[in-house]
């Protein structure tokens, strides 16, 4: 099957520098939504005809190439002179022995089972429409019937009364036997009030053929809802993500109030998870069984293990989280760290490209970057490993046991050993070793007789 994405629209409406296509939806352009669900068709011919946006679209599809998927070909159209003239920049790439189903770049949420129930109706010898039934049709094109069979699709602008008070709209969606879309396409005219080469004239043209014109329906409206305008890219966000909310709570997810989760990617939950309101998941995100994620939370590519806590305030990157840990509130796990079981990092922590073994613990206000830490350790308030020079990064190593006491610096590198022991205010520079108390820190002392400083009046 080919298929064909028409992407060449401004989208004036958008007001912005930005090509239509390219506005994000759940944290990928509109267009990659459209070509995930045109791959999953197992399309043997994919091609992207674009316009405005210069070299940014063909950039964009030339990022998802590869992986063994279909290959994608862009087409440029310019000017961009409707619908019918946009497929026409594709035709030297189909192959004529497969049927071509047009898809819009702007219109992200249509399911691959309602597509597949037209590719089915259509078959290799029908033209198959996608239409769907709306309570207030207006700007669309209509579906004209006769004896319940399709014959022509009309324009709003070019529509008679009588055909504006129907309600089935032609959603743009086709599949098209391609031997006869070349042809078809030859013999469009721009006689119009549009002045535009209109693809649904090729309806009129098949019924005058005898090639039946057939119809399937997707399952609900906002499968064919376009984005025009910052308003509907907003609206089918939303719906968008309350339908992932509804998968996850069929899958036995606990979610605290749907209409309140952002999943910008993969979300991917165990059994009795429980995910508090306002969090936002990017990227593939792995939560086991019996996961809590309280408010407000941010997890981007992260795997959180079985029975681990994150707490509210938290922003997970790239990170493992182990079995049983707690993390939060308003923790940071950064790129690289990878915790074991059972260990708490507390409010105001930040971990960077560090692991940490199981059972130990960072309360609070600490930051431990490069650094392998051992089992049982307890860092300490204030405690930081100082693990940049300025242009170069060193390692840290805590091994098991250790306790690092409040307000210490760990001047990298540098080794804890095992079972010692750092006093508060500590700046190590040379290796702690294993069993003894480490301290640095200057001799306290009292001055008689000093004063406080006395603010000088004006």
């Amino acid at each position: 099957m080919n298929v064909v994405i028409l992407a060449a629209g401004m989208g004036k409406r958008m007001q912005s520098a930005l090509p239509k296509v390219l506005h994000p939806l759940a944290g990928k352009p509109l267009l990659q939504h459209v070509i995930d669900t045109a791959r999953s068709l197992s399309s043997s011919k994919l091609c992207v005809i674009y316009g405005h946006g210069g070299a940014a679209v063909p950039e964009m599809v030339a990022k998802l190439a590869g992986n063994g998927q279909t290959p994608i070909e862009t087409a440029l159209q310019q000017p961009q002179l409707g619908t019918g003239h946009a497929v026409m920049q594709a035709v030297p790439q189909l192959d004529e022995d497969a049927p071509t189903l047009v898809l819009y770049g702007d219109v992200p949420l249509t399911l691959e089972s309602s597509l597949r129930r037209l590719v089915e109706a259509a078959g290799n010898d029908k033209l198959g429409i996608l239409t769907v039934e709306q309570a207030n049709p207006f700007g669309l094109g209509r579906i004209v019937r006769e004896n319940g069979r399709i014959v022509r699709i009309v324009e709003e602008k070019d529509a008679s009364d009588t055909e504006r008070a129907i309600r089935e709209i032609n959603s743009g969606i086709m599949c098209i036997p391609t031997r006869h879309l070349k042809r078809w396409l030859a013999a469009l005219s721009n006689n119009n009030a549009q002045g535009e080469y209109y693809l649904t004239d090729i309806v009129a043209q098949a019924v005058a053929e005898g090639v039946e014109v057939v119809s399937a329906s997707p399952s609900a409206e906002w499968e064919v809802a376009g984005v025009n305008s910052k308003v509907q890219l907003a609206e089918l966000e939303r719906r968008h993500q309350l339908n992932i909310a509804n998968a996850l709570l069929e899958k036995g997810v606990t979610l605290m109030d749907p209409a309140r989760i952002d999943v910008r990617g993969e979300l991917i939950c165990g059994r009795d998870v429980v995910i508090d309101v306002g969090c936002v998941f990017e990227g593939r995100v792995e939560l086991a069984d019996g996961v809590t994620v309280g408010p407000h939370c941010v997890l981007v590519n992260a795997k959180v293990e079985q029975g681990a806590n994150i707490k509210p305030f938290c922003h997970i990157e790239d990170a493992l989280v182990g079995p049983k840990s707690q993390i939060g509130p308003y923790a940071r796990l950064r790129p690289g760290t990878e915790l074991g079981e059972d260990v708490h990092v507390g409010n105001f922590v930040e971990i960077k490209n560090s692991q940490v073994a199981a059972h130990s613990k960072a309360n609070h206000l600490a930051y431990v970057g490069d650094a392998t830490v051992g089992s049982r350790v307890n860092i300490g308030a204030g405690t930081i490993t100082c693990n940049y020079d300025g242009a170069n990064k060193f390692r840290t190593v805590i091994e098991d046991d250790a306790f690092i006491g409040s307000d210490s610096q760990l001047v990298a590198p540098v080794t804890v050993g095992k079972g010692a022991t750092l006093g508060a205010g500590t700046t190590l520079t040379k290796d702690a070793p294993a069993g003894k108390l480490t301290i640095s820190r200057p001799k306290q002392m009292t001055i008689d007789g000093w004063s406080r400083p006395v603010k000088v009046k004006k």
